[in-house]
């Protein structure tokens, strides 16, 4: 699975501007109706719940918000590079300014804990990470996701 198999470039957010975790988890649902054509409340509600099970916040300035919703033909990312770090209520205690959501089909099983694992990867890589906090440009920061670091190869 690849990276360019979540995500399009119009799913790449590069200076979202938050005041905290809400507002960011609602804004990247804003866009995923956009991608998806599901209504944005539904996207919402699903992370959230996802949220109240334990955070997403991975550690590292790294957020991974994830759920499941009927009627998605498959499964979709949503990038966001923040303006400046939120409490995400993260595993570490770091403020967090890099979100990757994923949102899969309810019966997307394993394939959904692949694309965990491949962003997981991904975004555990330093040299990744440090030239996605580099970049505030959206069509960078897609060629970066899908083409750099390996970014691009097979989970």
């Amino acid at each position: 699975m690849e990276i360019g198999d979540l995500l399009g470039p119009d799913a790449v957010l590069a200076k979202l501007r938050v005041g905290g975790k809400k507002q960011a988890l609602q804004e990247l649902s804003k866009r995923a109706a956009a991608i998806t054509h599901l209504p944005e409340r539904q996207i919402f509600d699903v992370i959230l719940e996802r949220e109240r099970l334990g955070t997403t916040g991975v550690g590292g300035g790294i957020a991974i918000p994830h759920g499941r919703l009927p009627k998605l033909d498959r499964i979709y990312g949503i990038f966001a590079r923040l303006e400046q770090p939120i409490d995400f209520e993260s595993i570490d205690e770091q403020p967090v300014d890099l979100i990757f959501m994923l949102l899969a089909p309810e019966a997307a099983g394993a394939d959904h804990l692949k694309a965990l694992a491949r962003v997981s990867r991904m975004l555990r890589d330093r040299a990744t990470t440090e030239k996605l906090r580099g970049s505030d440009n959206a069509e960078a920061l897609y060629a970066l996701l899908t083409n750099g670091n390996g970014a691009s190869k097979a989970a």
